[in-house]
C-alpha cells in the first residue's frame, strides 16, 4: 500500500500513483471524488509481484477523498494524508491533499 506524488512542472497537477497490495485479490480500483465515486473509472492494473497499481493526474491545491475497493469491498490505504468520516458509508475515507 502505497500513494506517490509527482508534481508537474508543465501544469497545475500532480501525478498521483496508487499502488496495493492483494495477492489473493481479482481486482482492485480507486474511487473517490475526483471520479465521482465511480468504482470502474480508475481500475488499477495487477503486476505479476501481486501488487495492483495505477495513475491519475488530479489538480493541485486541492484535497480529495478516496477509497480503494478490492473485490468489492470498501478499504482505506494506511499511507493517505488524512482521514474525514463520512456518514453515508459509516466510516472514514481516506484524504489526499495535494
Amino acid at each position: 500500500m502505497s500513494i506517490s506524488k509527482q508534481f508537474l512542472k508543465s501544469k497545475p497537477e500532480c501525478k498521483v500513483t496508487f499502488e496495493w497490495e492483494a495477492k489473493e485479490a481479482e481486482s482492485v480500483a480507486v474511487a473517490g471524488d475526483f471520479n465521482n465515486w465511480e468504482t470502474t473509472q480508475l481500475p488499477l492494473k495487477k503486476l505479476k509481484n501481486g501488487k495492483f497499481k495505477g495513475s491519475i493526474n488530479l489538480p493541485i491545491k486541492n484535497s480529495f477523498e478516496f477509497r480503494y475497493v478490492v473485490d468489492n469491498s470498501w478499504v482505506n490505504d494506511d499511507n493517505a494524508d488524512n482521514y474525514v468520516w463520512n456518514d453515508f458509508a459509516g466510516d472514514k475515507n481516506g484524504v489526499l491533499e495535494l
